[in-house]
């Protein structure tokens, strides 16, 4: 597959492709006698793993680590298993701090909504927050 087709496959866009390979984030991509990068299934295979962690909010840097250990072969499993360890505790500490601004946020609309309805903003004690300031 050509850049192009690559970059439209996946909506991304081709200085990203070409970022993505200069910075190791995935392995050299083969080229055509042209010179051409010549994408093929196992260069898929790490665009998609690419997008899931930085969709999962891996750091470049830990990707590329990630790439280097696979490189290097089954000897790193371990460091591999403990750098994917690490980035769960990271989103699940995120989801938290997350879970408890939506908590906020649905008690927040709750007043606003029933003062919509009775034309008056009443706000209940609740831990952190301030009635009446927010």
């Amino acid at each position: 597959m050509t850049i192009k087709e690559v970059s439209g496959q996946y909506g991304i866009s081709q200085d990203t492709l070409r970022y993505y390979e200069r910075v190791g984030m995935i392995p050299a991509v083969a080229r055509t006698a042209a010179g051409n990068r010549d994408y093929g299934k196992e260069d898929l295979d790490w665009i998609r793993l690419v997008l899931c962690m930085r969709g999962a909010g891996l750091p470049i840097e830990s990707i590329r680590r990630y790439v280097e250990l696979c490189q290097q072969g089954e000897d790193t499993i371990p460091d591999r298993l403990q750098l994917l360890k690490d980035q769960y505790q990271v989103l699940t500490s995120q989801r938290q701090q997350i879970d408890t601004m939506l908590e906020r946020l649905e008690y927040k609309i709750g007043r606003y909504e029933k003062a919509v309805e009775s034309g008056r903003l009443v706000w209940d004690e609740e831990p952190g927050d301030r009635p009446g300031k927010n």
